[in-house]
């Protein structure tokens, strides 16, 4: 996407010309002050990174066993159910630590661990990214404001495997541009994962991905991509989210990854703040996302982490 011009529309919806709009805007979202990492009971199984922070990469089938899947299923499940609980306090005034410290107790209390906790150091359980944060947003003492739009990003670490999903909402009321970023963007992700055929190159999500955002005018974050899961956070498949033609992998039946599309408003390229997780597009227009694990199946795919029934995600 090219560097958007004095006498462009702005990226907002306004209809204003971007000189006369956000052109001197810095950002919605600055860093807040963190609390302690806060502790999980011994009794938890944790991940090999949870004391070190070093996560030891080791081969890991692609292909993964019917054991496997199945635990891979109920991890899943429980992520989905996390997420759906923990967004529904979502509201104005509501500091994102304060969402964080929900999560963190949620997967406890599923008999789990949060994946994201100490994994490279990461401080928290829970990736929270507000406005113009493309994704890896750090919880802290910053509450969200009413028109706010945040992603909250759940991974846990149950039974040996991670279970992963995220999504995007608005906080309180929001105006009508940020309100057809989320819906689209819950669209390009589901327009992924209906790519998802057993025989055929994982390109064909991007592609799939891409031209449903392009569409509408979006831009598709590069940057960050889906990736493998299973008994690792990371395995080494990649998932692009925007056509590359070098993504020739071909999905087999037994694969499991996650789909979870950056959406933009405006520019694709990011910037990353100090603390080396954060990451804000470019112009600081906003970004929404959200994620499913996938099953690839004979026929098609199965994903992992629909909410339930009766519950909202």
């Amino acid at each position: 996407m090219a560097d958007r011009g004095p006498n462009d529309l702005c990226w907002c919806g306004s209809e204003k010309k971007y000189k006369h709009c956000h052109r001197d805007f810095t950002g919605s979202v600055a860093p807040g002050t963190q609390s302690p990492m806060r502790p999980v009971p011994e009794s938890i199984l944790g991940p090999d990174y949870a004391k070190t922070g070093n996560p030891v990469r080791r081969p890991e089938s692609r292909v993964k066993s019917p054991e496997i899947i199945e635990k891979l299923r109920v991890a899943g499940r429980a992520a989905a159910e996390i997420l759906a609980e923990t967004a529904s306090h979502i509201a104005p005034g509501v500091t994102t630590d304060e969402l964080d410290a929900i999560c963190h107790q949620l997967c406890i209390d599923a008999g789990g661990y949060p994946s994201p906790l100490n994994y490279h150091g990461y401080p928290k359980s829970l990736c929270t990214s507000v406005n113009e944060i493309i994704c890896h947003g750090i919880p802290d003492d910053r509450a969200l404001v009413e028109g706010d739009i945040v992603n909250l990003d759940v991974t846990i670490y149950l039974d040996g495997v991670h279970g992963d999903t995220n999504g995007t909402w608005g906080v309180g009321a929001i105006d009508a541009p940020s309100r057809k970023l989320i819906h689209e963007t819950r669209e390009a992700c589901d327009a992924g994962i209906r790519a998802v055929r057993p025989g055929r190159p994982i390109s064909d999500i991007g592609q799939a991905i891409q031209q449903h955002a392009e569409r509408h005018g979006y831009g598709v974050i590069r940057a960050f991509v889906g990736h493998g899961i299973g008994e690792q956070f990371h395995t080494d498949l990649h998932i692009p989210h925007y056509f590359d033609p070098g993504a020739n992998t071909i999905m087999q039946p037994g694969m499991v990854f996650t789909i979870e599309p950056m959406i933009s408003m405006g520019d694709w390229r990011h910037v990353m703040w100090d603390d080396e997780w954060t990451a804000v597009t470019r112009d600081l227009s906003r970004v929404a996302q959200f994620e499913h694990m996938v099953l690839v199946t004979d026929a098609g795919c199965d994903v992992l982490t629909r909410a339930p029934a009766g519950i909202s995600a």
